[in-house]
């Protein structure tokens, strides 16, 4: 990988990765004006109904809010993948790679699936494994919540880009958690990489997305010397 500004650059303090598996669906279904979400209130609500049923660690619902600044949308225009612009999301952890892929495989998923891709434009649907991790996401408070949707040719060259950056975000957002989904081999391959995290709230790191020039000198910019695509979108939890 090529590291801009490495004097910036400090590695993010990582915990071991967990054996969970995680199921994913996302859905294009409101309407965006600008960088901000306007998803329907009837969809989240019936979802976070059927998610309540299914046999797991944890199954959450989520609305889109605001996409913040992100990079790479000539590199997606180059390789024909649409920008991620899901508005509704729904993230199913299991204890393990093959328990997600039993519950995609239920009755009350499917129900699911069927409920969401009835009302979505698109959608987007993995199952995954825990590539990295900052810290668990803690989804019993009400959160700003992160999923980044990374793209890039090289999947190593994009993990080691996100170790830097996301050394960035903890130093000077505090970020208190991540958890790196690696979607698995004959999954849809858009994104290799999800990011999942979350802050307390805006004021946590918002601000130093505007006004820090680091972001953009070093964060910015070593997404787009390395050919990765990051569109990340903040959610609030259903």
């Amino acid at each position: 990988m090529k590291l801009i500004n490495d004097h910036l650059a400090v590695k993010a303090r990582e915990l071991p990765p967990t054996d969970d598996g995680f199921l994913m669906l996302a859905g294009e279904v409101g309407t965006w004006r600008g960088y901000f979400a306007s998803p329907p209130p009837q969809l989240p609500a019936r979802l976070k109904a059927l998610a309540a049923r299914i046999e797991a660690r944890e199954a959450n619902v989520f609305r889109a809010v605001l996409r913040t600044p992100g990079e790479g949308d000539e590199l997606l225009a180059a390789r024909g993948i649409r920008p991620a612009r899901y508005d509704v999301a729904v993230l199913i952890r299991s204890e393990s790679v093959d328990a997600a892929l039993a519950v995609r495989e239920s009755a009350v998923y499917k129900e699911l699936a069927e409920t969401m891709g009835a009302a979505a434009r698109r959608t987007h649907q993995i199952v995954a494994s825990n590539a990295g991790r900052l810290g668990d996401v803690n989804h019993g408070q009400d959160h700003c919540f992160l999923f980044n949707y990374f793209y890039a040719d090289d999947r190593e060259t994009l993990l080691k880009v996100w170790q830097y950056t996301a050394g960035w975000f903890q130093a000077k957002t505090a970020l208190p958690n991540s958890a790196l989904m690696q979607p698995l081999e004959g999954e849809p391959a858009d994104y290799g990489l999800v990011n999942h995290a979350s802050w307390p709230n805006w004021r946590t790191f918002l601000p130093s997305l505007i006004f820090r020039p680091t972001f953009r000198s070093f964060v910015l910019a070593n997404f787009k010397a390395n050919g990765v695509a990051a569109q990340p979108i903040i959610y609030r939890r259903v």
